[in-house]
């Protein structure tokens, strides 16, 4: 039996005895029996992952998301889960970039001014020379780290354990007090759930700025509000908890708050990169060779 794979796109270039069905995340899926590789549609919902349940033949399954922790219960012994590792990394570090860049010079504001013609001038926050504690140093967070040095700050970064040039996660507490910036970029997962909340806020200065472009949960949302809303700290997010924000949540319309919706990683890039990398993997089980990106 020809060997069936299942696409999210139909521009891939798929090689010769490959069995293409396309399924982009909505609508009814086509017949999964005799799926054997399966990409998952990138920012789809949580539907797409169900269907693995229901593809008896599966082999290796795709995701375009660095991270899978969500995805780990639903794989099936004996079948290979890849991850998109690399797919994201400039674009989530532009990102990083823009909501500093934007709570450091105060661009909401000079937003709000357009729009009354006001001319109203006064200095803002720079990151040059800002002490920035990079929170999660895997490929991501070096691509940020990039950036960031281009703007001449002070990066300091932290990572699970601690090696060479790099410090530990446990050694926030004594980090915290020195950083005008922290940028989060951790998984989900149990060890970094909560890992940023009451204490470790009021150990910042103040008027520090918390970046998060990971996940929602490393984060106590409930002490980060408190102290952007007595005007202590300052926030710039890419996701929160809960995802997504409840649109009465009061962090909405703090001033002190910057917030987009989970897009960080869903820029131009993503799909030549995305693309490039999912022939790569469709040459390489065609060919019955280790695929790259192997989680378990």
């Amino acid at each position: 039996m020809t060997p069936r794979v299942l696409l999210p796109w139909s521009d891939l270039t798929v090689p010769d005895g490959l069995d293409t069905a396309v399924y982009d995340g909505t609508g009814t899926p086509p017949d999964l029996d005799g799926v054997e590789f399966y990409v998952l549609p990138y920012d789809s919902g949580p539907e797409p992952p169900k269907l693995i349940a229901k593809m008896p033949s599966l082999k290796a399954v795709q995701s375009l998301s660095a991270g899978v922790d969500n995805l780990l219960p639903l794989i099936p012994d004996g079948v290979t889960l890849t991850n998109g590792r690399g797919l994201h990394d400039l674009s989530v570090a532009e990102h990083t970039l823009a909501l500093i860049l934007a709570a450091q010079r105060d661009l909401p504001r000079w937003f709000r001014q357009q729009r009354t013609g006001s001319w109203d001038r006064e200095h803002t926050r720079s990151l040059a020379d800002e002490r920035v504690l990079l929170v999660g140093y895997g490929s991501i967070g070096k691509a940020i780290e990039r950036y960031l040095e281009a703007g001449e700050a002070d990066v300091v970064r932290v990572a699970s354990t601690a090696r060479e040039g790099v410090h530990g996660i446990d050694e926030l507490p004594e980090l915290l007090p020195g950083a005008s910036i922290v940028v989060l970029i951790l998984p989900d997962t149990p060890a970094t759930r909560g890992l940023i909340s009451a204490p470790e806020l009021a150990a910042l200065e103040d008027g520090a700025l918390v970046v998060n472009v990971g996940r929602g949960t490393a984060i106590d949302t409930a002490a980060l509000t408190k102290e952007v809303a007595d005007g202590r700290l300052r926030a710039a997010l890419d996701v929160v908890d809960p995802e997504p924000l409840p649109a009465d949540h009061p962090l909405w319309q703090l001033p002190g708050a910057i917030i987009t919706p989970h897009v960080a990683g869903g820029s131009d890039s993503f799909h030549p990169r995305a693309k490039r990398l999912v022939e790569q993997q469709l040459a390489r089980f065609a060919r019955g060779e280790p695929l790259v990106n192997v989680v378990r």
